[in-house]
């Protein structure tokens, strides 16, 4: 009689280590090279099947975090990847640039501000340029800030973080809808604060539940036409968005203690949700909020 195979389990508790980050800042956008610990966007672990072979994606904020993890991962899919980032992350943007292309893909780096409706509609026009195409949209760019009181919430930190958030995701969505045939698919990130607010995030927690309702009435929308429209909600997430202005200081050593795992997560363990939602596995799926939290509870 042949052995069965034992399969190895992954607790997942363990399975990337509870990290105890020191006190440290960044001004904004940051960097990942500069992050203590470094992000683990599975440049190492991820490991592709074919799942997009042949599609052409856009990613905001696609150069660190978890929207690098998404184009690294979409790549090793087998997509050609269009990112989107902020001039000042162009060091970023060259590493997972590099990343793409040694997946055997297209990698096209448009950086810009997308607060600039301007540069929203040409970003997604240079994309189509430089990939043939689109039919893979992947809205993951965002402004997080806090603020202890609402009378320090400035006038100019409420209208970016609207900009960056919910504005630029109308101009890209608006500006991608002609290029887009049926079968393509629009991805947006929402978060746990779109739930579960918290007090020192208001701006930044209004957008998120803003964007989870466009979502889900545009899924409506668009599902006629063949165009799935679905959502990502991480919850604490180790990336450079926590370092630069994200958190306050002294809550970064503890930053995703409190979740029922007990630890953070790492941008790579977002990547595989983008991939389900973008490939034809989720063919019936659309207006669906996935939430990968660590375990806590939402509606």
């Amino acid at each position: 009689m042949t052995p069965r195979t034992q399969h190895t389990f992954d607790d997942p508790t363990t399975r990337y280590p509870k990290i105890e980050p020191p006190e440290q800042q960044q001004p904004e956008p940051g960097t990942d090279e500069h992050l203590d610990p470094v992000p683990d966007i599975g440049e190492t672990s991820y490991v592709g099947s074919g799942r997009l072979s042949g599609r052409r994606a856009l990613i905001t904020g696609g150069d660190s975090g978890i929207g690098a993890a998404v184009a690294i991962a979409f790549a090793r899919e087998g997509a050609d990847v269009a990112i989107s980032y902020l001039p000042d992350e162009q060091a970023d943007a060259e590493r997972i640039g590099a990343l793409i292309g040694a997946a055997g893909r297209t990698a096209a780096l448009l950086p810009g501000d997308l607060t600039d409706a301007a540069y929203c509609r040409q970003l997604v026009a240079d994309t189509v340029e430089r990939l043939g195409g689109l039919d893979l949209l992947v809205v993951n760019a965002g402004k997080q800030r806090y603020t202890e009181r609402l009378e320090d919430l400035s006038d100019e930190q409420f209208d970016q973080t609207m900009k960056v958030n919910v504005y630029a995701m109308f101009h890209l969505i608006k500006a991608a809808l002609p290029e887009l045939p049926a079968g393509s698919t629009i991805i947006t990130t929402t978060s746990l604060e779109a739930y579960k607010p918290a007090p020192i995030l208001l701006d930044y927690a209004m957008t998120k539940a803003a964007i989870n309702n466009f979502t889900k009435g545009l899924a409506q929308q668009l599902a006629p036409r063949g165009i799935r429209v679905n959502a990502v909600a991480p919850g604490p997430v180790w990336t450079v968005l926590q370092v630069s202005g994200g958190q306050p200081l002294e809550k970064i050593p503890h930053f995703g203690e409190s979740t029922p795992l007990g630890r953070a997560g790492q941008p790579a363990e977002l990547a595989p949700a983008y991939v389900f939602l973008a490939s034809s596995e989720s063919s019936f799926v659309a207006g669906e909020t996935l939430n990968v939290n660590g375990g806590q509870p939402t509606p």
